[in-house]
Protein backbone atom coordinates (compact mmCIF):
# COMPACT_ATOMS: atom_id res chain seq x y z
CA UNK A 1 0.00 0.00 0.00
CA UNK A 2 3.54 2.39 0.77
CA UNK A 3 3.75 2.28 -3.54
CA UNK A 4 0.45 3.43 -4.28
CA UNK A 5 0.44 6.88 -6.24
CA UNK A 6 -0.53 10.01 -4.29
CA UNK A 7 -3.71 10.18 -6.28
CA UNK A 8 -5.23 6.57 -5.53
CA UNK A 9 -4.38 7.16 -2.09
CA UNK A 10 -6.28 10.44 -2.31
CA UNK A 11 -9.03 8.77 -4.12
CA UNK A 12 -8.99 5.13 -2.00
CA UNK A 13 -9.06 7.37 1.34
CA UNK A 14 -12.35 9.25 0.34
CA UNK A 15 -14.05 6.19 -1.01
CA UNK A 16 -13.53 4.65 2.39
CA UNK A 17 -14.61 7.65 4.39
CA UNK A 18 -17.87 8.44 2.57
CA UNK A 19 -18.42 5.09 1.88
CA UNK A 20 -17.10 2.73 4.28
CA UNK A 21 -17.21 3.98 7.62
CA UNK A 22 -20.91 5.00 7.19
CA UNK A 23 -21.00 1.61 6.41
CA UNK A 24 -19.29 0.23 9.68
CA UNK A 25 -21.14 2.50 11.92
CA UNK A 26 -24.18 1.11 10.76
CA UNK A 27 -22.94 -2.17 11.29
CA UNK A 28 -21.47 -1.73 14.54
CA UNK A 29 -24.84 -0.07 15.94
CA UNK A 30 -26.98 -2.70 14.49
CA UNK A 31 -24.86 -5.26 16.28
CA UNK A 32 -25.06 -3.53 19.45
CA UNK A 33 -28.40 -3.46 19.69
CA UNK A 34 -28.78 -6.82 18.94
CA UNK A 35 -27.42 -7.79 22.41
CA UNK A 36 -29.87 -6.72 25.70
CA UNK A 37 -28.24 -3.24 26.60
CA UNK A 38 -25.34 -3.54 28.49
CA UNK A 39 -24.08 -1.10 31.16
CA UNK A 40 -23.88 2.91 30.42
CA UNK A 41 -19.88 2.62 30.97
CA UNK A 42 -19.75 -0.70 28.74
CA UNK A 43 -21.24 0.40 26.26
CA UNK A 44 -19.49 3.59 25.84
CA UNK A 45 -16.69 1.90 25.73
CA UNK A 46 -17.38 -0.64 22.86
CA UNK A 47 -17.89 2.40 21.31
CA UNK A 48 -14.66 4.38 22.09
CA UNK A 49 -12.74 1.38 20.90
CA UNK A 50 -14.97 0.34 17.57
CA UNK A 51 -14.48 4.31 16.88
CA UNK A 52 -10.93 3.48 16.88
CA UNK A 53 -10.26 0.50 15.97
CA UNK A 54 -11.50 0.81 12.28
CA UNK A 55 -8.43 3.37 11.65
CA UNK A 56 -5.51 0.96 12.56
CA UNK A 57 -5.85 -1.50 8.92
CA UNK A 58 -5.94 1.44 6.89
CA UNK A 59 -3.29 3.75 8.73
CA UNK A 60 -1.05 3.10 5.64
CA UNK A 61 -4.08 4.28 2.80
CA UNK A 62 -4.18 7.58 4.99
CA UNK A 63 -0.63 8.34 5.89
CA UNK A 64 0.46 11.70 3.99
CA UNK A 65 -2.87 12.08 1.74
CA UNK A 66 -3.44 15.62 4.09
CA UNK A 67 0.06 16.71 2.26
CA UNK A 68 1.13 18.34 -0.77
CA UNK A 69 1.89 15.80 -3.52
CA UNK A 70 5.36 14.87 -3.87
CA UNK A 71 7.23 16.16 -7.10
CA UNK A 72 8.24 12.98 -9.15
Amino acid sequence: IDKMSYKLKRRLSLLILVVGLPVYIILIVNLISSFDRPNFFVELLIYLLSGVVWAFPLKSVFRGVGQAEEEP
